[in-house]
């Protein structure tokens, strides 16, 4: 019972450290939301007018190009990364050689080396193969980079799911295809949809390789983002920032639910 006392003065200060951080993360929020609405052509805070032209402006054929594009990239790389991510995991999770601890090192890689490093060594290669500025460049290069967004959950799920159900599936006559569409696929689907959701944000936002491998007919949302926020004063960016924002909250917690769906193993 002596020790109750430090033990709780310590647990409170842990729980107002972790709101001050939490706070101090979330205050840049409070005031990207706010600018958005402004009136003004600066980035005064707080607003002395309010409107909502800033999003009207968003038609400019500038922004619906860069956020098409974006849009096309990410889509394209959640699907190749849900398949291939959803193949390596399985690799992995089912081989027993022990060059599939090299193989998941090689997937994971992206993650560890430096993303400046990485964009540079892809741009000058895809510079002579005629990639730089094109949508498979794009799609090509975040795909390296989302593809462990995908093999990360579904590797988690292999782990706790029961084989003995395709065993199962095989005794009554189905093929290792049938046994995939009709048994493992439905159990280990809500991994799959998570890593592909995590894929398309982290393709959408990406800015770093965007900006190596952009040219001027063709670039994302984050490189227009970035050239107005160098170029010029343009309280707009407020408004694709709130929009982007929205977006990545909206996928995360779609995520987050459809990963809190994956069945225990005495579900499945």
């Amino acid at each position: 019972m002596a020790d109750t006392g430090p033990q709780t003065a310590s647990s409170r200060l842990l729980k107002i450290l972790c709101v001050l951080i939490a706070l101090w993360l979330v205050l840049p929020l409070f005031i990207i939301v706010p600018i958005s609405f402004s009136g003004e052509d600066s980035f005064s805070f707080p607003p002395r007018t309010w409107t909502l032209a800033r999003y009207a402006s968003l038609a400019d054929p500038a922004w619906t190009s860069a956020v098409l594009n974006s849009l096309a990239v990410a889509a394209l790389v959640a699907v190749l990364s849900a398949v291939l991510g959803t193949l390596a995991a399985f690799a992995i999770a089912r081989s027993r050689s022990g060059v599939m601890a090299l193989v998941r090192a090689l997937i994971l890689s992206p993650q560890v080396v430096p993303i400046v490093v990485f964009g540079l060594g892809l741009y000058l290669v895809f510079l002579r193969w005629n990639m730089v500025g094109t949508l498979w460049g794009f799609v090509i290069a975040h795909t390296v980079l989302a593809v462990p967004f995908v093999v990360i959950p579904v590797s988690a799920a292999l782990q706790t799911f029961d084989r003995s159900l395709e065993r199962a599936s095989a005794s009554l006559g189905a093929g290792p295809m049938a046994t995939f569409r009709q048994v493992t696929l439905p159990i280990i689907r809500p991994a799959v949809l998570s890593g592909a959701f995590l894929a398309f944000l982290s393709s959408f936002d990406e800015v770093v390789l965007a900006l190596f491998l952009k040219s001027p007919s063709y670039y994302t949302l984050p490189v227009q983002l970035y050239r107005r926020m160098t170029d010029t004063i343009d309280p707009t960016v407020a408004a694709v920032a709130t929009l982007e924002l929205c977006l990545v909250i909206a996928g995360v917690v779609i995520a987050l639910i459809l990963q809190s769906r994956r069945p225990s193993p005495d579900q499945s």
